[in-house]
Parts: C-alpha cells; structure tokens; sequence
C-alpha cells in the first residue's frame, strides 16, 4: 500500500510550524483518509490498511481512538453514508474523485457520530483536508454538500448559528 498522493507532483512548501501545531483530531483525519483511500482505490480491509497505518511516520501524534472511530465506521457504513450524500451532488458517485469522496464521508460521519465536533470544525477540517489532498477545487465540492447535509445532521446547531448570525440561510 501507499501513502495518499497529493494533489501536486510540485513539493508542498509548508509554513514553518505548521505541521507541528495540527491537533490530535487533525492529524487523525489524515490518517483516516489515507486509509479510507486505500479502502476505495485499493479495495483493501480496513483491518490490514490499519496496521500498515499506524507504522507511518507521525501517527503516534495523532488521536487513535477518532482515527478508528473514522476508519473503521466510515468503511463500515459506506453505503448509508453514500445515501446521504448522492442527492447532493450533481454527477454519479463514480465520477466523484476518491480523495473527495473519502473526505465527504469523514465529514458526514462525524456529523451523524461525533457530537463533541462541533459542525462548524468538522466541515472546516474537511475542507482544509480536500484543500490539501484534493483536486484543485474539490473542497468547493467538499463545502457545498457538507454544508448541504449539515441542516438535516445538526439541525439544533445549524440553527443555532443561523440565529446568531454565523450561518448563510
């Protein structure tokens, strides 16, 4: 197995400190969809993609109880997370690229299960991961159906802020 390629054959040039300042939870989603990519492109268990996961470099910052929560409950309700996303988008769930794909299903995921993430930091850490890991403008994909689903997951909290005014109508 690989590691997830990025979006460009250009190096990344990061910000001093940058890496070093990623949360536990960020780190962990990172983890979760370079596994969850293995699941798609690589039709791999998840089972074997975590052992190979958990040997790479940098996982031991990252939280390992969300990165399972993530990989193994992503893998496992894949079809009902795809329900909830394919009426949102425009193209059939093929055309949809699997780093996309793999990010949308961290996002819905979370939304349904981790309700300590609040759904403002889950879309935001989504669209930061498909911004990094994506096509160039995937996490505009990324965006429009989280912030499209997050009405119908979070409802108390999307109206929450909307009547505090942190939310589009």
């Amino acid at each position: 197995m690989s590691e997830l390629p990025e979006k460009s054959s250009q190096p990344k040039t990061r910000k001093p400190g940058k890496s070093a300042s990623k949360s536990a939870r960020s780190r962990a989603r990172e983890f979760a969809l370079q596994a969850l990519y293995q699941v798609l492109v690589g039709k791999n268990e998840a089972a074997d993609i975590d052992l190979f996961t958990r040997d790479l470099s940098g996982f031991h910052k990252a939280d390992s109880a969300h990165y399972d929560a993530l990989l193994y409950g992503c893998s496992e309700q894949a079809a009902d997370l795809d329900k909830l996303i394919l009426p949102l988008l425009d193209r059939s769930m093929a055309e949809i690229s699997p780093i996309e794909r793999a990010v949308m299903w961290i996002g819905v995921f979370e939304m349904k299960h981790c309700l300590d993430v609040p759904w403002r930091v889950s879309l935001n850490e989504c669209i930061e991961l498909a911004k990094e890991f994506g096509g160039t403008d995937g996490h505009k994909y990324v965006n429009a159906v989280l912030e499209g689903l997050a009405p119908q997951l979070r409802s108390h909290e999307v109206q929450a802020d909307r009547e505090a005014g942190r939310a589009r109508a």
